[in-house]
């Protein structure tokens, strides 16, 4: 069933501007310059300029650079003790981060910022000591006590956080790239965070301002906002934004990064390969009983990589049958975005399509109390369709779902995921296993642990987001190449995806093929150098799923780990491969990435076009093997027939 395919200049010794040794200076901006007053003679004037990229000893960062930056935190983190992010600050300038590229600039890089804020808890600001660990039983071992602690999150990133109230926050690691995605996250955060200080307390006046207290619809207010933005050399876009982000605790925030400068500690509690497995175990637990109990435990499989709400609200119907009252929700006004999307769609003025857009009014409509009984009972209902949830429980972010594809509501499924013989569905003995795409290594670690234990699996499909190096933010991605960071290995696919599958259900992008990805290490660790070197080679899609996947995949078709270094042919499996991304980044634009604005409504277009995609081709597939079986009954039922008549 499977069809064959028809892709800055900086100073390398950059002085911290920021060091402690500078504790109590003061930053008075001028266009060119800034000057930093000790407080030792008011009078003595010491001025550093701002163009560290015109300083005579600079290089080019590259792969080595961030190869020494990993390294470095590795080593450090091997340690029993706290280690001081500080140690890590001049390593991070010196790889010149695509996510970061105004680090060394004294004024804040507000893509970085809200990149970052937007991956750590809001309780991040309180705190200044981060605990790493794989499991509960590893902070208990070290009198961590986090089954006490009040579980917070990420608004962009699924991992388990705890905040014990005062200053420590605890985090739970599933793999090596929970390290490389936390550990720059948190050194960017507070290069950020201290730039902010000094730039707070460059005019005395600033902290008095940040203190008033008023009427926020004021005049006075709107002036004072803006004399605050300003000295902190921040856009009026990116303000709103930190606004929406941080809320009524904005100016709250603000006070607290003036009050202190930010010096984080971190620290590793044990952590091995095995505690890996360990975690990976007790997340596979809960799914395995739910597989047992209700007797789907031997059956084939179609495993996905995606989210949590996409093929749910596909094949469920549960959503699209509640489509007036959605409508009504969407044009009340409480939402002036959605009302007015709303109209332009039913009025022909915009292409949008009509699914995606009562998905993606029904996460308001779920905050209202019709909303909120629709939760209360929306379990029952996709039980009653053979739709299983089992959440994350164990130190894995992680949700899962399981479809029975026989119980099914044909009619309820999404227009663009119906086909002819759909009915043959019924007599399906086939699941679909959906889990909320993992970070990295993990995915290695949850494939592995998945086909140890399924060993029916008839197809692969993985749903990401990447970087595009050649696109634009909402295309699709389909790789039939991927260099993986982590082995070195190169794979190459028989990808079961071509363009003609996802783009009839694209809107406002483009739909790529052939192209060649490269899953990395970090969103972090990325530099330009880095990125051009294998643009050169022609991989165009940046990622950090497919490699660690397609390890797992190569574990279960030969008799040795995955090796390293090698060029391995994926052209002849015995089951289905299918791997689509969406662009959510475009590393080669500066600024031009999620931190610097999100997807929203306009996200879910490529999103829901890959997830169609991948429904029709697991729909296409289980209706053939369907068939096929009827027709071997029918001759298996002729046969015993005519020896029934003969004898």
């Amino acid at each position: 069933m499977s069809r064959k395919n028809k892709v800055s200049i900086h100073s390398n010794n950059t002085p911290d501007p920021f060091d402690g040794e500078q504790e109590g200076a003061e930053f008075q901006v001028n266009e060119d310059e800034i000057e930093i007053v000790e407080d030792v003679d008011e009078m003595t004037r010491t001025v550093v300029s701002t163009a560290f990229e015109h300083d005579d000893r600079h290089h080019e960062a590259g792969k080595r650079d961030v190869e020494l930056y990993i390294r470095t935190y590795n080593t450090l983190l091997r340690s029993s003790g706290e280690i001081s992010l500080k140690a890590l600050v001049q390593a991070h300038y010196n790889i010149d981060s695509s996510l970061h590229p105004e680090a060394r600039s004294p004024y804040p890089d507000m893509s970085a910022l809200i990149y970052s804020v937007l991956r750590l808890p809001v309780s991040i600001i309180h705190c200044n000591l981060v605990l790493l660990g794989q499991s509960e039983d590893v902070f208990l071992q070290q009198g961590f006590h986090v089954d006490g602690w009040q579980a917070v999150t990420a608004s962009a990133r699924r991992r388990k956080w705890f905040y014990d109230g005062k200053e420590t926050l605890a985090v739970y690691v599933a793999s090596v790239s929970d390290t490389d995605d936390i550990v720059p996250i948190l050194v960017a955060f507070q290069i950020e965070w201290n730039k902010m200080y000094y730039l707070l307390n460059a005019d005395p006046t600033t902290m008095k301002l940040l203190e008033t207290r008023m009427d926020r619809t004021s005049p006075v207010f709107a002036e004072i906002t803006k004399v605050l933005r300003e000295r902190l050399h921040i856009h009026v876009d990116d303000w709103r934004r930190l606004e929406l982000i941080w809320g009524d605790r904005l100016w709250g925030n603000l006070l607290m990064i003036g009050r202190q400068r930010k010096s984080f500690l971190l620290r590793m509690l044990g952590g091995s390969q095995v505690g890996y497995v360990r975690a990976t175990r007790k997340w596979w637990a809960p799914l395995e009983k739910l597989l047992d109990t209700i007797g789907l435990q031997e059956r084939p499989v179609y495993f996905v990589s995606s989210n949590t709400h996409s093929l749910v609200n596909l094949m469920s119907g549960c959503l699209l049958s509640r489509q007036d009252e959605l409508t009504r929700f969407a044009l009340s006004g409480q939402d002036p975005y959605l009302a007015d999307e709303c109209r332009k769609i039913q009025q022909g003025i915009v292409p949008g399509n009509w699914q995606n857009f009562l998905y993606f009014a029904a996460r308001e409509w779920m905050r209202t109390p019709e909303g909120k009984e629709f939760t209360r009972v929306r379990g029952r209902e996709e039980q009653e369709r053979g739709i299983w949830y089992v959440g994350a429980r164990h130190g894995l972010e992680i949700d899962a779902q399981v479809f029975e594809l026989a119980k099914l509501h044909q009619m309820e499924i999404d227009p663009r995921c119906r086909m002819p013989a759909m009915d043959h569905l019924a007599k399906s003995q086939a699941i679909i296993l959906n889990i909320d795409y993992p970070l990295g290594m993990a995915a290695y670690r949850m494939l592995r642990e998945i086909m140890e234990n399924l060993t029916q699996i008839r197809g692969i499909y993985i749903l990401g987001k990447a970087a595009t190096l050649n696109g634009s933010i909402g295309d699709v991605m389909i790789s039939n190449v991927v260099l993986d960071e982590h082995s070195q290995n190169t794979y190459w696919l028989d990808n079961c995806f071509i363009a003609q599958d996802v783009q009839p259900y694209l809107i406002y992008g483009s739909v790529l093929d052939n192209q060649k990805a490269v899953s990395a290490k970090g969103t972090y660790l990325q530099n330009r150098q880095y990125l051009d070197f294998y643009y050169r080679a022609n991989y165009t899609v940046v990622e950090m799923e497919s490699g660690p996947y397609l390890n797992a995949v190569y574990e279960d078709q030969y008799l040795m780990r995955y090796p390293t270094g090698e060029n391995i042919n994926f052209a002849r499996l015995p089951h289905e491969l299918g791997v689509l991304h969406y662009a959510s980044d475009t590393p080669y634009t500066r600024g031009k990435n999620l931190g610097a604005g999100s997807l929203s409504y306009f996200g879910m277009d490529s999103t829901y076009a890959s997830a169609v995609a991948i429904l029709r081709r697991i729909f296409e597939n289980e209706i053939q093997v369907v068939k096929q079986q009827v027709e071997r009954d029918a001759v298996v039922e002729a046969e015993q027939k005519a020896e029934t008549k003969v004898s």
